[in-house]
Protein backbone atom coordinates (compact mmCIF):
# COMPACT_ATOMS: atom_id res chain seq x y z
CA UNK A 1 0.00 0.00 0.00
CA UNK A 2 1.31 3.66 -0.08
CA UNK A 3 3.36 5.84 2.22
CA UNK A 4 0.04 7.62 3.06
CA UNK A 5 -1.59 4.47 4.19
CA UNK A 6 1.54 3.79 6.93
CA UNK A 7 1.23 7.68 7.76
CA UNK A 8 -2.71 7.41 8.22
CA UNK A 9 -2.20 4.04 10.13
CA UNK A 10 0.98 5.49 12.50
CA UNK A 11 -1.11 8.65 13.59
CA UNK A 12 -4.23 6.58 14.62
CA UNK A 13 -1.89 4.48 16.39
CA UNK A 14 -0.04 7.34 17.96
CA UNK A 15 -3.72 8.51 19.14
CA UNK A 16 -5.81 6.61 19.92
CA UNK A 17 -2.63 4.10 21.67
CA UNK A 18 1.02 4.79 22.30
CA UNK A 19 2.64 4.53 18.92
CA UNK A 20 3.55 1.34 17.02
CA UNK A 21 6.56 -0.37 15.66
CA UNK A 22 6.97 -0.28 11.63
CA UNK A 23 6.69 -3.80 11.51
CA UNK A 24 3.30 -3.75 13.38
CA UNK A 25 2.61 -0.90 11.09
CA UNK A 26 2.82 -2.57 8.05
CA UNK A 27 0.93 -6.11 9.42
CA UNK A 28 -2.02 -3.08 10.39
CA UNK A 29 -1.90 -1.39 6.91
CA UNK A 30 -2.77 -4.78 4.95
CA UNK A 31 -6.18 -4.64 6.75
CA UNK A 32 -7.47 -1.29 6.27
CA UNK A 33 -7.87 1.91 8.18
CA UNK A 34 -11.40 0.80 9.02
CA UNK A 35 -10.74 -2.47 10.39
CA UNK A 36 -7.99 -1.19 12.46
CA UNK A 37 -9.97 1.35 14.21
CA UNK A 38 -12.43 -1.43 15.08
CA UNK A 39 -10.11 -3.81 16.18
CA UNK A 40 -9.34 -0.91 18.08
CA UNK A 41 -12.69 0.08 19.35
CA UNK A 42 -13.38 -4.02 19.95
CA UNK A 43 -9.96 -5.85 20.37
CA UNK A 44 -10.08 -9.64 21.17
CA UNK A 45 -7.94 -9.15 24.26
CA UNK A 46 -5.93 -6.84 26.03
CA UNK A 47 -3.45 -9.47 27.57
CA UNK A 48 -1.16 -7.13 28.84
CA UNK A 49 1.85 -8.50 30.89
CA UNK A 50 0.43 -10.35 33.70
CA UNK A 51 0.40 -9.74 37.56
CA UNK A 52 1.40 -12.75 38.50
CA UNK A 53 4.46 -11.76 36.56
CA UNK A 54 4.83 -9.02 37.81
CA UNK A 55 4.29 -9.79 41.00
CA UNK A 56 7.06 -12.96 40.89
CA UNK A 57 9.45 -9.73 40.04
CA UNK A 58 8.37 -7.01 41.64
CA UNK A 59 6.26 -7.46 45.00
CA UNK A 60 6.38 -3.80 45.43
CA UNK A 61 4.41 -3.04 41.92
CA UNK A 62 1.68 -5.96 42.54
CA UNK A 63 0.93 -5.05 45.87
CA UNK A 64 0.50 -1.32 45.29
CA UNK A 65 0.95 0.20 48.50
CA UNK A 66 3.17 3.51 46.67
CA UNK A 67 2.75 5.60 43.82
CA UNK A 68 6.00 4.98 42.10
CA UNK A 69 5.16 1.14 42.28
CA UNK A 70 1.37 1.97 41.20
CA UNK A 71 2.93 4.00 38.40
CA UNK A 72 5.13 1.30 37.15
CA UNK A 73 2.68 -1.22 36.91
CA UNK A 74 0.50 0.79 34.93
CA UNK A 75 3.42 1.50 32.42
CA UNK A 76 3.85 -2.20 32.03
CA UNK A 77 0.20 -1.95 30.82
CA UNK A 78 0.56 0.56 28.21
CA UNK A 79 3.63 -0.40 27.00
CA UNK A 80 2.35 -4.50 26.88
CA UNK A 81 -1.38 -4.21 26.16
CA UNK A 82 -3.20 -5.66 22.62
CA UNK A 83 -5.88 -3.12 23.46
CA UNK A 84 -4.10 0.14 23.62
CA UNK A 85 -7.17 2.11 23.23
CA UNK A 86 -8.80 0.33 25.91
CA UNK A 87 -5.46 2.22 28.42
CA UNK A 88 -5.51 5.38 26.39
CA UNK A 89 -9.21 6.33 27.62
CA UNK A 90 -8.38 5.17 30.88
CA UNK A 91 -5.40 7.77 30.92
CA UNK A 92 -7.68 10.49 28.77
CA UNK A 93 -10.76 9.67 32.13
CA UNK A 94 -7.51 9.85 34.40
CA UNK A 95 -7.44 13.59 32.96
CA UNK A 96 -10.36 14.74 33.03
CA UNK A 97 -12.08 13.17 36.53
CA UNK A 98 -8.44 13.93 38.25
CA UNK A 99 -7.84 13.04 41.52
CA UNK A 100 -4.74 12.62 43.45
CA UNK A 101 -2.59 10.35 45.75
CA UNK A 102 -1.73 13.28 48.04
CA UNK A 103 -5.42 13.31 49.19
CA UNK A 104 -6.63 10.13 48.84
CA UNK A 105 -3.70 8.45 50.35
CA UNK A 106 -4.68 4.92 49.48
CA UNK A 107 -3.31 3.56 46.19
CA UNK A 108 -5.26 0.63 45.70
CA UNK A 109 -8.36 2.87 46.04
CA UNK A 110 -6.49 5.19 43.36
CA UNK A 111 -5.64 1.72 41.10
CA UNK A 112 -9.55 0.81 41.34
CA UNK A 113 -10.12 3.91 39.63
CA UNK A 114 -7.90 3.37 36.76
CA UNK A 115 -9.86 -0.56 36.40
CA UNK A 116 -13.33 1.66 36.54
CA UNK A 117 -12.02 3.56 33.46
CA UNK A 118 -10.86 0.79 31.85
CA UNK A 119 -14.31 -1.19 32.16
CA UNK A 120 -16.52 1.80 31.44
CA UNK A 121 -14.82 4.11 29.55
CA UNK A 122 -15.83 3.18 26.22
CA UNK A 123 -19.67 2.32 27.56
CA UNK A 124 -22.50 4.66 28.64
CA UNK A 125 -21.34 7.93 29.81
CA UNK A 126 -24.35 7.76 31.85
CA UNK A 127 -22.93 4.44 33.87
CA UNK A 128 -19.73 5.81 33.83
CA UNK A 129 -20.84 8.97 35.80
CA UNK A 130 -22.93 7.32 38.18
CA UNK A 131 -19.52 4.92 38.81
CA UNK A 132 -17.84 7.94 39.06
CA UNK A 133 -20.05 9.60 41.39
CA UNK A 134 -19.42 6.36 43.68
CA UNK A 135 -15.84 5.82 43.13
CA UNK A 136 -14.38 6.12 46.69
CA UNK A 137 -11.15 7.79 45.11
CA UNK A 138 -13.75 10.78 43.76
CA UNK A 139 -15.75 10.79 47.13
CA UNK A 140 -13.16 11.33 49.33
CA UNK A 141 -10.61 13.20 46.99
CA UNK A 142 -14.00 15.70 47.05
CA UNK A 143 -15.07 15.53 50.48
CA UNK A 144 -18.46 13.80 49.25
CA UNK A 145 -17.91 11.48 52.36
CA UNK A 146 -18.29 14.90 54.46
CA UNK A 147 -21.36 15.62 52.47
CA UNK A 148 -24.32 14.94 54.92
CA UNK A 149 -28.48 15.92 55.15
CA UNK A 150 -28.24 19.21 56.68
CA UNK A 151 -25.11 19.76 56.32
CA UNK A 152 -23.79 19.48 52.93
CA UNK A 153 -20.85 19.63 51.01
CA UNK A 154 -20.88 20.88 47.87
CA UNK A 155 -17.40 20.34 46.31
CA UNK A 156 -18.25 17.34 44.38
CA UNK A 157 -21.58 18.42 42.98
CA UNK A 158 -19.60 21.70 41.67
CA UNK A 159 -17.28 20.15 40.12
CA UNK A 160 -19.05 17.53 38.75
CA UNK A 161 -20.93 20.33 36.84
CA UNK A 162 -18.29 22.15 36.29
CA UNK A 163 -14.52 20.66 35.14
CA UNK A 164 -16.23 16.98 34.49
CA UNK A 165 -19.83 17.36 32.78
CA UNK A 166 -20.89 20.39 31.45
CA UNK A 167 -18.63 22.99 31.98
CA UNK A 168 -19.26 26.91 33.48
CA UNK A 169 -22.44 28.85 32.56
CA UNK A 170 -24.49 26.06 31.90
CA UNK A 171 -25.89 25.71 35.66
CA UNK A 172 -26.83 27.84 38.44
CA UNK A 173 -25.43 28.58 42.11
CA UNK A 174 -28.85 26.67 43.08
CA UNK A 175 -27.97 23.92 40.85
CA UNK A 176 -24.99 23.45 42.85
CA UNK A 177 -26.62 23.20 46.15
CA UNK A 178 -29.49 20.45 44.81
CA UNK A 179 -26.72 18.65 43.20
CA UNK A 180 -25.17 18.81 46.64
CA UNK A 181 -27.95 17.53 48.22
CA UNK A 182 -29.07 14.38 46.10
CA UNK A 183 -25.51 12.83 46.33
CA UNK A 184 -26.12 13.24 50.62
CA UNK A 185 -25.62 9.83 51.99
CA UNK A 186 -22.90 8.76 48.88
CA UNK A 187 -19.92 7.86 51.15
CA UNK A 188 -17.04 5.40 51.62
CA UNK A 189 -16.88 2.29 54.13
CA UNK A 190 -14.24 3.68 57.30
CA UNK A 191 -10.99 1.22 56.48
CA UNK A 192 -11.63 0.02 60.16
CA UNK A 193 -14.63 -1.83 59.01
CA UNK A 194 -13.45 -3.28 56.38
CA UNK A 195 -10.84 -5.07 57.70
CA UNK A 196 -13.19 -6.91 59.15
CA UNK A 197 -15.00 -8.62 56.38
CA UNK A 198 -14.02 -11.65 54.47
CA UNK A 199 -15.50 -10.03 51.20
CA UNK A 200 -12.81 -6.83 51.79
CA UNK A 201 -9.82 -9.04 52.03
CA UNK A 202 -6.57 -8.44 50.64
CA UNK A 203 -4.24 -10.73 49.32
CA UNK A 204 -1.64 -9.45 51.62
CA UNK A 205 -1.39 -10.14 55.56
CA UNK A 206 0.00 -6.45 55.75
CA UNK A 207 -0.95 -2.83 54.24
CA UNK A 208 -4.23 -1.06 53.74
CA UNK A 209 -7.13 -2.55 51.49
CA UNK A 210 -9.18 -0.73 48.99
CA UNK A 211 -11.80 1.63 50.17
CA UNK A 212 -15.44 0.52 49.16
CA UNK A 213 -18.40 2.87 48.39
CA UNK A 214 -21.24 2.67 50.57
CA UNK A 215 -24.91 4.21 50.68
CA UNK A 216 -26.50 5.91 54.14
CA UNK A 217 -30.11 5.91 53.43
CA UNK A 218 -30.45 7.65 56.90
CA UNK A 219 -28.00 10.32 56.14
CA UNK A 220 -29.74 10.95 52.64
CA UNK A 221 -31.22 14.28 52.09
CA UNK A 222 -35.12 12.92 50.75
CA UNK A 223 -36.53 16.15 50.16
CA UNK A 224 -37.69 17.71 47.10
CA UNK A 225 -35.05 19.07 44.85
CA UNK A 226 -34.84 21.77 41.86
CA UNK A 227 -32.18 21.05 39.13
CA UNK A 228 -31.37 22.10 35.74
CA UNK A 229 -35.37 23.22 35.39
CA UNK A 230 -36.41 19.76 36.89
CA UNK A 231 -38.01 19.05 40.38
CA UNK A 232 -38.72 16.10 42.07
CA UNK A 233 -37.06 13.81 45.11
CA UNK A 234 -33.33 13.45 43.20
CA UNK A 235 -30.89 11.02 44.51
CA UNK A 236 -27.51 11.21 42.48
CA UNK A 237 -28.47 8.53 40.10
CA UNK A 238 -31.64 10.82 38.88
CA UNK A 239 -28.87 14.11 38.96
CA UNK A 240 -26.65 11.77 36.15
CA UNK A 241 -30.23 11.28 34.27
CA UNK A 242 -30.57 14.62 34.10
CA UNK A 243 -27.01 16.04 33.05
CA UNK A 244 -26.82 13.63 30.56
CA UNK A 245 -29.52 14.33 28.78
CA UNK A 246 -28.51 18.13 28.61
CA UNK A 247 -26.90 19.25 25.29
CA UNK A 248 -24.10 20.98 27.46
CA UNK A 249 -22.91 18.00 28.46
CA UNK A 250 -22.97 16.71 24.50
CA UNK A 251 -21.15 19.42 23.81
CA UNK A 252 -18.61 19.23 26.63
CA UNK A 253 -17.53 15.93 26.20
CA UNK A 254 -16.86 15.93 22.76
CA UNK A 255 -14.86 18.79 22.67
CA UNK A 256 -12.30 17.17 25.77
CA UNK A 257 -11.89 14.13 23.42
CA UNK A 258 -11.21 16.60 20.95
CA UNK A 259 -8.57 18.34 22.58
CA UNK A 260 -7.07 14.84 23.77
CA UNK A 261 -7.33 12.83 20.99
CA UNK A 262 -7.27 15.09 17.66
CA UNK A 263 -5.26 18.36 18.35
CA UNK A 264 -4.15 20.82 21.05
CA UNK A 265 -6.31 24.20 19.56
CA UNK A 266 -9.45 23.98 17.91
CA UNK A 267 -10.45 25.49 14.46
CA UNK A 268 -13.45 26.07 12.38
CA UNK A 269 -13.43 22.86 11.10
CA UNK A 270 -12.47 20.86 14.44
CA UNK A 271 -15.80 23.30 15.49
CA UNK A 272 -17.85 20.78 12.95
CA UNK A 273 -16.60 17.40 14.13
CA UNK A 274 -17.22 18.72 17.49
CA UNK A 275 -20.81 19.35 16.35
CA UNK A 276 -20.69 15.78 14.63
CA UNK A 277 -19.49 14.05 18.42
CA UNK A 278 -22.20 15.55 19.75
CA UNK A 279 -24.63 14.53 17.87
CA UNK A 280 -22.70 10.59 17.92
CA UNK A 281 -22.85 10.95 22.04
CA UNK A 282 -26.83 11.56 21.61
CA UNK A 283 -27.46 8.89 18.73
CA UNK A 284 -25.83 6.11 20.55
CA UNK A 285 -27.36 7.26 23.87
CA UNK A 286 -24.40 8.33 25.36
CA UNK A 287 -21.61 6.03 24.06
CA UNK A 288 -18.19 7.35 24.10
CA UNK A 289 -17.37 4.37 21.77
CA UNK A 290 -20.06 5.38 19.06
CA UNK A 291 -17.59 9.22 19.76
CA UNK A 292 -14.45 7.55 19.12
CA UNK A 293 -15.52 6.00 16.48
CA UNK A 294 -17.22 8.96 14.63
CA UNK A 295 -13.70 11.02 15.45
CA UNK A 296 -11.79 8.42 14.17
CA UNK A 297 -13.17 7.68 11.33
CA UNK A 298 -13.35 11.41 10.49
CA UNK A 299 -11.93 13.46 7.54
CA UNK A 300 -10.65 15.77 10.04
CA UNK A 301 -9.17 13.38 11.78
CA UNK A 302 -7.20 11.36 8.78
CA UNK A 303 -6.22 15.13 7.49
CA UNK A 304 -2.70 16.03 7.17
CA UNK A 305 -3.26 19.04 9.52
CA UNK A 306 -4.46 16.50 12.32
CA UNK A 307 -1.53 15.23 11.80
CA UNK A 308 1.03 15.95 14.57
CA UNK A 309 -0.92 18.55 15.82
CA UNK A 310 -0.78 17.75 19.84
CA UNK A 311 2.15 17.69 21.86
CA UNK A 312 2.63 14.17 23.28
CA UNK A 313 1.75 14.27 27.18
CA UNK A 314 5.23 12.92 29.31
CA UNK A 315 3.21 9.01 29.50
CA UNK A 316 3.07 9.51 25.88
CA UNK A 317 6.20 9.78 24.94
CA UNK A 318 7.49 7.65 27.72
CA UNK A 319 5.24 4.63 26.45
CA UNK A 320 5.83 5.14 22.75
CA UNK A 321 9.71 4.98 23.32
CA UNK A 322 9.60 1.89 25.19
CA UNK A 323 6.76 0.20 23.02
CA UNK A 324 9.71 0.76 20.16
CA UNK A 325 12.84 -0.14 22.31
CA UNK A 326 11.14 -3.02 23.45
CA UNK A 327 13.31 -3.72 26.97
CA UNK A 328 10.19 -4.16 28.65
CA UNK A 329 9.38 -8.13 27.62
CA UNK A 330 10.06 -9.16 31.17
CA UNK A 331 9.73 -7.32 34.38
CA UNK A 332 12.89 -5.46 34.96
CA UNK A 333 14.07 -2.70 37.94
CA UNK A 334 14.51 0.01 35.54
CA UNK A 335 10.51 0.30 35.05
CA UNK A 336 10.63 1.95 37.93
CA UNK A 337 13.00 4.71 36.35
CA UNK A 338 11.12 5.17 33.47
CA UNK A 339 8.29 6.02 35.44
CA UNK A 340 10.37 8.63 37.56
CA UNK A 341 11.26 10.09 34.43
CA UNK A 342 7.40 10.84 33.88
CA UNK A 343 7.34 12.64 36.94
CA UNK A 344 10.58 14.47 36.04
CA UNK A 345 8.69 15.73 32.54
CA UNK A 346 6.17 17.26 34.46
CA UNK A 347 3.45 14.51 34.62
CA UNK A 348 3.39 12.37 38.30
CA UNK A 349 0.34 10.07 37.21
CA UNK A 350 -2.20 9.13 39.70
CA UNK A 351 -1.04 12.90 41.19
CA UNK A 352 -2.19 15.39 39.06
CA UNK A 353 -1.72 18.70 40.55
CA UNK A 354 -5.55 19.62 40.85
CA UNK A 355 -8.91 18.25 40.38
CA UNK A 356 -8.39 20.58 36.67
CA UNK A 357 -5.80 17.74 36.16
CA UNK A 358 -3.03 18.87 33.98
CA UNK A 359 -2.28 21.57 31.57
CA UNK A 360 -1.87 19.98 28.57
CA UNK A 361 -0.40 21.08 25.05
CA UNK A 362 2.28 23.27 25.01
CA UNK A 363 2.07 23.76 28.21
CA UNK A 364 4.40 20.12 28.87
CA UNK A 365 7.24 21.98 27.27
CA UNK A 366 9.68 24.12 28.99
CA UNK A 367 13.59 23.87 29.33
CA UNK A 368 13.81 21.38 31.95
CA UNK A 369 11.13 19.51 30.79
CA UNK A 370 12.46 19.13 27.20
CA UNK A 371 15.76 18.45 28.82
CA UNK A 372 14.07 15.21 30.44
CA UNK A 373 12.60 14.27 27.35
CA UNK A 374 15.30 14.58 25.10
CA UNK A 375 17.48 12.66 27.27
CA UNK A 376 15.20 10.12 27.92
CA UNK A 377 14.56 9.94 24.12
CA UNK A 378 17.89 10.03 23.00
CA UNK A 379 19.20 7.93 25.95
CA UNK A 380 16.69 4.74 25.17
CA UNK A 381 16.63 4.83 21.18
CA UNK A 382 20.37 5.23 21.04
CA UNK A 383 20.85 1.94 22.62
CA UNK A 384 21.39 -0.87 20.43
CA UNK A 385 21.61 -3.36 22.89
CA UNK A 386 17.33 -2.68 23.38
CA UNK A 387 15.91 -5.64 20.93
CA UNK A 388 13.54 -2.95 19.26
CA UNK A 389 16.37 -0.76 18.57
CA UNK A 390 18.01 -3.75 17.31
CA UNK A 391 15.17 -4.99 15.14
CA UNK A 392 15.44 -1.69 13.76
CA UNK A 393 18.99 -1.55 12.42
CA UNK A 394 18.50 -4.95 11.23
CA UNK A 395 14.84 -4.39 9.38
CA UNK A 396 17.42 -1.38 7.91
CA UNK A 397 19.98 -4.27 6.97
CA UNK A 398 17.68 -6.39 5.71
CA UNK A 399 15.69 -4.08 2.99
CA UNK A 400 18.80 -1.95 1.92
CA UNK A 401 21.92 -3.76 2.08
CA UNK A 402 25.38 -2.17 1.20
CA UNK A 403 25.91 1.30 1.98
CA UNK A 404 23.79 4.03 2.39
CA UNK A 405 24.71 8.03 1.87
CA UNK A 406 23.69 10.15 4.33
CA UNK A 407 20.43 11.17 2.78
CA UNK A 408 19.47 7.83 2.07
CA UNK A 409 20.20 7.23 5.81
CA UNK A 410 18.19 10.29 7.83
CA UNK A 411 15.12 9.67 5.66
CA UNK A 412 15.57 5.64 6.23
CA UNK A 413 15.72 6.25 9.90
CA UNK A 414 13.08 8.72 9.94
CA UNK A 415 10.73 6.17 8.20
CA UNK A 416 11.64 3.30 10.57
CA UNK A 417 10.63 5.63 13.53
CA UNK A 418 7.40 6.95 12.19
CA UNK A 419 7.32 7.95 10.00
CA UNK A 420 8.58 11.37 11.27
CA UNK A 421 7.58 14.14 9.09
CA UNK A 422 10.74 16.24 9.51
CA UNK A 423 11.06 19.81 8.82
CA UNK A 424 13.71 21.49 5.92
CA UNK A 425 16.12 22.10 8.63
CA UNK A 426 16.13 19.32 11.56
CA UNK A 427 16.46 17.14 8.40
CA UNK A 428 19.45 19.11 6.59
CA UNK A 429 20.80 19.00 10.18
CA UNK A 430 21.08 15.30 10.58
CA UNK A 431 22.04 14.74 7.35
CA UNK A 432 25.16 17.30 8.05
CA UNK A 433 25.58 15.15 11.06
CA UNK A 434 25.41 11.61 9.22
CA UNK A 435 28.05 13.25 6.70
CA UNK A 436 30.75 14.11 9.23
CA UNK A 437 31.59 10.16 9.45
CA UNK A 438 30.73 9.84 5.49
CA UNK A 439 27.79 7.00 4.18
CA UNK A 440 27.01 4.45 6.76
CA UNK A 441 28.51 0.64 4.97
CA UNK A 442 25.46 -1.64 6.12
CA UNK A 443 27.92 -4.79 6.40
CA UNK A 444 30.15 -2.69 8.30
CA UNK A 445 30.34 -3.65 12.37
CA UNK A 446 30.07 0.26 12.76
CA UNK A 447 26.70 0.65 11.09
CA UNK A 448 24.95 -0.50 14.53
CA UNK A 449 26.78 2.14 16.48
CA UNK A 450 25.97 5.32 13.65
CA UNK A 451 22.21 4.04 13.21
CA UNK A 452 21.46 3.91 16.70
CA UNK A 453 23.62 7.35 17.30
CA UNK A 454 21.27 8.58 13.99
CA UNK A 455 17.70 7.28 16.11
CA UNK A 456 19.11 9.33 19.32
CA UNK A 457 19.10 12.14 17.04
CA UNK A 458 15.86 11.96 16.04
CA UNK A 459 14.38 11.76 19.90
CA UNK A 460 15.58 14.79 20.39
CA UNK A 461 14.01 16.81 17.53
CA UNK A 462 11.06 19.10 17.53
CA UNK A 463 8.70 16.45 15.47
CA UNK A 464 9.41 13.92 17.79
CA UNK A 465 7.79 15.43 20.80
CA UNK A 466 4.25 15.85 18.52
CA UNK A 467 2.04 13.45 18.20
Amino acid sequence: MADRDIGLVAHLMRRAGFGATRDELDDLVEKGYDAVVEGLLDPVAADPMPDDIIRRYHVDQSELRIQGAATANWLYKMISTKAPLEEKTALFWHSLFATGERKVNNMKTMMSQIDMFRRHGQGSFQTLLVELSKNPAMLYWLDNNENHKGAPNENYGRELLELFAMGIGNYTEQDVKECARAFTGWTVEAAEYMTLRSTKASIWPYGRVAFQFEYRPDDHDESEKQFLGETGNFNGEDIVDIIVRHPATARFVAWRLFLFFVADEVDEQGEKLIDELAQAYFDSGYSIKAMLRTLFLSDYFKSDSARFARVKSPVELVAGILRVTQEFQQPKREIWDASVAIDYMGQELLNPPSVEGWHEGSEWIDSGAMVERVNFGADRLGNAEHPGVRACIDRLRTANGGVLDPDRTVDECLDILGPVPASQDTRESLVARVAKEGPVDLSDRSAQRRLAEVFSLIASTREFQLA
